[in-house]
């Protein structure tokens, strides 16, 4: 069977019965790229600024949430834009808290553990 991966890094693999592909995380899932914390979770994300579409999925390859934003990485535009997106996505308020001026970053998402994971996993 041969597996390719995407430009974020999901693996695809074909279905057996027919050559329609499915998305597949290959065992990793929120829960292991994230860790909880006092008021919320930590979680590491690697940023893509500049890109054409804004969206977020799992790097399979390095454990991490891949976000892709379109802001470029100037004056903490592309940062400000992660921040947004997480809380977006989850509807609780999120911060950088590493990384401020790397790809790979560590970013706090406050509230309800269990319930940030569970919106985590939903839009992806």
């Amino acid at each position: 069977m041969m597996c390719v991966f995407d430009s974020c890094h999901t693996l695809y693999a074909p279905l057996e019965n027919n050559h329609k592909r499915y998305r597949i995380y290959n065992n990793v899932n929120i829960r292991d790229i994230s860790r909880p914390v006092a008021g919320g979770i930590e979680i590491n994300v690697t940023v893509s600024p500049n890109s054409d579409r804004q969206e977020a999925g799992l790097n399979v390859w390095r454990k991490r949430l891949t976000v892709r934003v379109r802001s470029p990485p100037l004056d903490g535009k592309a940062n400000a834009e992660v921040e947004e997106y997480i809380k977006k996505i989850t509807g609780c308020r999120s911060e950088i808290v590493k990384g401020h001026t790397a790809r790979q970053k560590t970013v706090m998402i406050f509230g309800n553990a269990d319930d940030v994971i569970r919106r985590l996993e939903a839009s992806l």
